[in-house]
């Protein structure tokens, strides 16, 4: 069969699942998941339900392949998000506020019964752990250069993050959704002091018979 040929096939394969996949969200968004049928998905998206039930058994499978096109979306967003020039800490609040906007605008557009039965299946551990990674990358690199805190290991803040971060779904604007993401940023920088220096300062005030006051950065001797 001539390459130009299959082409056109993969393409109308590609364009006859699309139009499937768009037509099933919208319906659920503007119906109910309850009310959506494989019939009216198939009239809807201009196909026969022939042609609907050879890429499909099932309304269930829809959603499914639906709800991984979204997040592979998501997720090349969140990518070029984090791509953009700038320093560590400004490219992950760039990506955390994406996300948490993502998070928040999913829920708005298709609530939680739909969410349940979505969130659900090995494409969504898979995507969790890619955004798991590409979180903890940007806090090592932040850790390294000394904009974001060290003392608690990147995977741990990434957790962190997306945990706090799940709250936005309840928000109810962008700006709430924003002030959030700057609490949680909050809790990614570090402390005014390192806890090496101040360690090695109370070691030699233990040898020295003196105290040290971290808040004035000298030593007040006992005499």
């Amino acid at each position: 069969m001539p390459k130009l040929w299959n082409e056109t096939i993969e393409a109308h394969r590609h364009a006859v699942r699309d139009a499937a996949l768009d037509a099933t969200a919208a319906l659920v968004t503007e119906h109910g998941l309850l009310s959506v049928t494989m019939s009216r998905i198939a009239q809807d998206a201009g196909i026969g339900r022939a042609t609907l039930y050879k890429y499909f058994p099932d309304v269930e499978s829809i959603l499914a392949a639906w709800h991984e096109r979204q997040i592979t979306s998501h997720l090349e967003h969140l990518t070029s998000v984090r791509d953009q020039a700038g320093a560590p800490g400004e490219r992950l609040e760039a990506v955390l506020e994406a996300y948490a906007l993502i998070s928040q605008a999913r829920h708005e557009h298709h609530g939680t019964e739909v969410a349940a039965l979505l969130h659900q299946g090995e494409h969504v551990a898979r995507a969790h752990q890619q955004l798991r990674a590409l979180v903890r990358d940007l806090l090592a690199e932040g850790a390294e250069s000394g904009s974001l805190r060290a003392d608690v290991a990147p995977d741990e803040l990434a957790g962190y993050c997306l945990h706090a971060l799940g709250a936005a779904v309840a928000l109810p604007s962008k700006a709430a959704v924003r002030r959030l993401v700057a609490v949680t940023l909050d809790g990614l920088r570090p402390s005014a002091e390192t806890v090496e220096p101040a360690a090695a300062d109370e070691g030699t005030a233990n040898r020295t018979g003196r105290a040290y006051h971290p808040h004035r950065g000298h030593r007040h001797g006992g005499h």
